[in-house]
Order: structure tokens, then sequence, then C-alpha cells
């Protein structure tokens, strides 16, 4: 599954707006809503802390 996707099931299934989701990752809000618009991509730094949030919410 897509990684942006994977964050967004994150998201819905945990109810966290985007601007708290930012904020876990370190980025600014306007960056996580062009994600999930599929705006632009992350970049290789973003997409490991996306991966480590991901994986981290997984084994909880």
């Amino acid at each position: 599954m897509q990684l942006i996707k994977k964050l967004e099931l994150y998201r819905l299934e945990n109810k966290i707006t985007q601007e708290a989701l930012a904020k876990k990752l370190g980025v600014a809000f306007s960056t996580v809503n062009r994600w999930l618009n599929r705006k632009i991509n992350p970049s290789k730094i973003q997409a490991y802390h996306i991966e480590k949030l991901l994986k981290r919410m997984k084994s909880k």
C-alpha cells in the first residue's frame, strides 16, 4: 500500500486532524494537506519519519 494512503488511513482511524498529524511529524499543516491531496510527495527524510510513526503506532 502506498505510504500516503497508509498515513491517511492512520489519521482517519485514530481521528487525528491534519494539524495534529503535522505536529507529530514536525512539518507544517500545509505540507500534510498537500501530501493527502496528492499535490506533492514527501521527501526521503519525511517518508522515513512517516514510516517510523506508522510502525510505532502499529506496535502499540
